[in-house]
């Protein structure tokens, strides 16, 4: 199943509103003091660059456009400049969204540097027994919990640590069959070492707004550590911009828009 088809599926949003103790409400411009950017946003052939720059327009919103580094995506540097010379012609950020840890070995760096952001999540955890497992399906199976979380951890360090990204993506998000333990899952502990190890590399951390991640509490320890933040709805649809979960919980924690990574784009 490609990447985040899931959503399809009327189940997972049931499943993933566990972890969300907010439920999302409209917020005016007027009720907050931070920038309306989505910056997880990708394109298809129904839903193109003109059409997401119409939303862009209706919703007053800016949107950074991302796609995968991958066999079935961009594959070399001749799909990268085409990539980024189709969108260099749009007010939007130009972003990767990698999805294993040797994706910037089918790039040159001279390609990688006109990239404006790179964005990366921890959703394909390596178990060590040869399986790895796509966390945002929703027939994931996790057999042994605190066996997960290790590996889980272990991954998400892994990205924080090594990966060349900028925006940690889809954070503290679990699989379907363990949401329901959230709030226990995430112990101090887990939270504190992913905000340290985001904090060290000056990594933002995505308000998710398809997941409803992370909750209030995980953003007020990062704010007070310092760390930034962005908005991304993660859509390929009529959704690009709505960012209801997003807005409502930075309001709640009241964010401003010192607290927000901008890229910087380039020319």
């Amino acid at each position: 199943m490609e990447r985040r088809t899931f959503i399809k599926n009327a189940g997972i949003a049931g499943g993933m509103m566990l972890v969300s103790p907010i439920l999302a409400k409209a917020v005016t411009p007027e009720e907050y003091d931070f920038p309306l950017i989505d910056l997880h946003v990708h394109l298809t052939n129904e839903y193109t660059i003109d059409r997401m720059m119409d939303f862009a327009k209706t919703r007053n919103v800016k949107f950074g456009i991302v796609d995968h580094p991958a066999d079935w995506a961009i594959r070399n540097d001749a799909d990268l400049k085409r990539y980024i010379d189709k969108l260099r012609k749009y007010s939007v950020y130009i972003g990767l969204q990698p999805i294993d840890l040797e994706w910037t070995k089918r790039f040159s760096p001279e390609l990688l540097s006109q990239i404006d952001y790179v964005l990366m999540d921890p959703q394909r955890v390596p178990m060590g027994n040869g399986e790895t497992l796509s966390i945002w399906q929703f027939d994931t199976y996790v057999e042994d919990t605190e066996e997960f979380m290790k590996r889980y951890m272990a991954y998400a360090m892994e990205v924080l640590n090594n990966q060349p990204i900028n925006i940690f993506g889809w954070p503290l998000f679990l699989p379907v069959c363990i949401a329901r333990d959230y709030y226990t899952l995430w112990t101090q502990e887990r939270m504190q070492k992913i905000i340290s190890a985001a904090k060290k590399r000056n990594i933002a951390i995505e308000i998710n707004d398809m997941a409803h991640t992370p909750h209030d509490k995980f953003i007020l320890m990062a704010k007070a550590q310092g760390l930034k933040f962005t908005f991304g709805s993660d859509s390929r649809n009529q959704n690009a911009g709505r960012l209801a979960y997003s807005k409502t919980v930075a309001k709640k924690c009241n964010l401003k828009k010192e607290d927000f990574y901008i890229p910087k784009q380039k020319s």
